[in-house]
């Protein structure tokens, strides 16, 4: 008898295939108020965000003259995270700018 039919006690296993399921993704939306200025959506968008300042422009521009724009699109967590930094650095700038999180 050899080695292998001692370990697996002469059955036969079947190798089970791993899927690998890709986390949800979430949008982070940015949405227009009549307070905050652009230079601190500009701000958020560059430090929380890690946008270019040409994309921060573009970003902030939609949000000013849609009323909404993705800041970006993360797994949960890493969405909520940026909302609670966003909301907590606006508010400490008095700043009423507010952020939306949306199925990607």
């Amino acid at each position: 008898m050899s080695d292998r039919q001692d370990q697996t006690g002469g059955v036969v296993k079947e190798r089970v295939k791993v899927e690998k399921k890709e986390p949800t993704l979430y949008k982070v939306i940015l949405l227009n108020d009549d307070y905050t200025t652009m230079e601190f959506v500009l701000h958020v968008l560059e430090g929380i965000f890690q946008k270019s300042p040409a994309e921060a422009y573009r970003i902030m521009m939609q949000v000013h003259l849609n009323g909404s724009g993705i800041a970006g699109v993360y797994p949960w967590e890493v969405a909520e995270t940026k909302v609670e930094t966003l909301t907590s650095q606006a508010k400490q700038a008095q700043y009423p700018l507010r952020a939306a999180i949306e199925e990607a």
